[in-house]
């Protein structure tokens, strides 16, 4: 289906259910919900406002509560995770694999995590223990510990009755894993291979002994840049001395990327991904505040800067009127640098080998723009005004200016990512404050020096 179509499928079921809601109708409310997948339910109740969504959530199979909490980001989830009794939330993860399960665990209560535990038998208590006991941003957090192993001296006409007996298989299950006695880690055997291949031979004459193999402490963004550069559909999750632990498959790893795709667009303003957009508004407001305070802050420097030139100023306003137009154009030429980087360090495609390389480049660059637009806004300046002599001077002011801003936008983010910062939390309001105080002091200053 078109992006296009689910775009307006969406919002079609959305304000179904808001009219149905409003006119106090919770069956055809409910009869939607269980034709629903539950990344769809979980995306209306998201959408909706905080007493509607309470509502709703009623409404919902409690079959399904556990694979659409799963789906929903962590402030809507803990809202609805408070008003659920602890005998909902038992039944609602009995049906969670694993890796699911491992994600909600943090945010239940003592005494419904302790009952999910005694309702688990002694092999999914150790599965689960075993994800717990790793950052949840790490392979081992992400991975399933839902896997099928077989032994490298075995038949594939064994391992084929194997599968047989069992009756199903794990979702996204594109190989089976090989290990030898000790569950150590030997290689794949892809579905493909065993069933294309004579039941007579064995195992250890078709692995893929070369297969990816994933550290359990892997950061969950190499992960993922592991899947996009290799097209792996699964990958086994091994751990220091070589065990297999688990497996993580595609699903998990879009969500990953999805996950990092907000993250790297909400962090640039201040925000939390997993923040409900209806939260209260004091609440919110509290949250912004911060961020509002620190941009206040890189306010007042560059006004201060500005102060300083005040004479200055009061001998000729046109000053006034063409600063914007030096810090706006260094805004725009440093972020763009910021954004490059910013993304080659997420990509892993800048690092110390070439980190020099890439700032030479950038800085050529700013210095190239610099000069072409300095010779435009020069000619504008100095027609609107009548003065050539100014427009010599910020047309000065912004080559100087673009060029420290493209050196600024690319030096900023690998200095934070050198120090264990995320670039795109902070890299903006550093970048921002540099081009708006090299600006004005730049413009300001050589008018200072020649019409002052």
């Amino acid at each position: 289906m078109p992006q296009t179509a689910k775009k307006d499928q969406s919002e079609d079921y959305l304000k179904r259910v808001n009219q149905w809601l409003r006119k106090d109708k919770p069956a055809p409310v409910e009869k939607l919900f269980s034709t629903l997948h539950p990344s769809e339910i979980a995306l209306i109740l998201e959408s909706l406002e905080r007493a509607d969504r309470q509502v709703a959530w009623k409404l919902v199979d409690t079959h399904l509560w556990g694979a659409v909490l799963v789906e929903l980001n962590d402030e809507v989830r803990n809202g609805l995770i408070e008003n659920a009794t602890t005998e909902e939330l038992v039944d609602a993860t009995e049906t969670l694999e694993t890796d699911d399960l491992a994600d909600l665990v943090e945010d239940l209560s003592d005494d419904a995590l302790e009952q999910i535990l005694q309702s688990m038998d002694e092999q999914n208590r150790q599965r689960l223990e075993s994800v717990l006991c790793y950052d949840e941003n790490t392979a081992g957090g992400l991975m399933n510990v839902d896997t099928l192993t077989v032994r490298q001296d075995v038949s594939l006409d064994v391992v084929l009755r194997y599968l047989r007996l069992r009756g199903a298989i794990p979702d996204q299950t594109d190989s089976l894993m090989v290990v030898n006695r000790e569950d150590c880690f030997l290689g794949v055997l892809p579905l493909s291979v065993l069933l294309t291949n004579g039941s007579e031979k064995t195992v250890e004459e078709l692995m893929v002994t070369d297969a990816d193999s994933i550290p359990a402490e892997l950061p969950d963004t190499e992960v993922a840049l592991l899947f996009e550069q290799h097209d792996l559909i699964s990958a086994p999750v091994v751990g220091t001395n070589g065990r297999l632990l688990g497996r993580i498959t595609i699903d998990d790893v879009v969500d990953v990327i999805r996950n990092e795709a907000d993250h790297s667009l909400m962090s640039t303003v201040g925000l939390d991904e997993e923040q409900d957009m209806f939260a209260p508004v004091k609440l919110s407001a509290q949250r912004r505040a911060v961020w509002l305070g620190i941009n206040l802050l890189t306010a007042i420097l560059a006004s201060w800067v500005i102060s300083l030139f005040e004479p200055t100023i009061e001998k000729m306003v046109a000053l006034a009127v063409l600063m914007p137009i030096v810090a706006s154009m260094g805004g725009v030429a440093g972020t763009q640098t910021l954004t490059l980087v910013t993304r080659g360090l997420a990509l892993r495609q800048i690092g110390p080998t070439n980190a020099r390389v890439v700032i030479t480049n950038e800085l050529a660059v700013g210095i190239l723009n610099g000069v072409c637009w300095s010779v435009i806004v020069a000619l504008v300046a100095g027609l609107w005004f009548g003065s050539f002599l100014l427009g010599g001077l910020i047309g000065g002011a912004m080559i100087i200016t673009l060029t420290v801003a493209a050196l600024a936008g690319a030096t900023i983010p690998i200095l934070l990512d050198g120090f264990g910062i995320d670039p795109a939390l902070a890299g903006g309001v550093l970048l921002t404050t540099v081009t708006d105080v090299i600006g004005f002091l730049t413009f300001l200053g050589l008018a200072t020096l020649f019409i002052a």
